[in-house]
């Protein structure tokens, strides 16, 4: 999907999340299977483990107020950002990924809210 069908995707969306956020996830997917040796599917899990680097890295201490700002503020609601993404076909799933992959993998207060001030800080929010 382009952009601007992105953009008009999301558009017709009840928006529970922020358009940002849905790029973010696009991205940590990216970072996540760059991790690999090979191109391959990643599981709920890593995903997860890939957001969280790619958050702390891009917003350093301010990541916390980035994600709860577009409306994540649990790991579930990155599941949901996934699963609407798969619906429109954007990205794809096996038939043993599931929501529940994405339930309480990690407490976003203890992830996020350590990040040391000396972490990178990317500012374009």
């Amino acid at each position: 999907m382009n952009e601007e069908d992105f953009l008009q995707w999301l558009s017709k969306q009840e928006q529970q999340y922020h358009p940002n956020a849905y790029r973010f996830v696009l991205e940590a997917l990216k970072h996540a299977q760059r991790r690999y040796d090979r191109p391959r599917h990643v599981t709920g899990r890593e995903l997860l483990e890939g957001i969280s680097e790619l958050a702390r890295k891009e917003f350093g201490p301010f990541a916390l107020t980035v994600l709860t700002e577009w409306g994540v503020t649990n790991t579930r609601d990155f599941g949901a950002i996934v699963f609407q993404l798969v619906e429109t076909g954007e990205i794809k799933k096996t038939e043993e990924d599931r929501i529940e992959d994405f339930v309480g993998v990690y407490e976003f207060a203890q992830e996020f809210g350590n990040v040391q001030l000396g972490d990178p800080i990317h500012t374009e929010v």
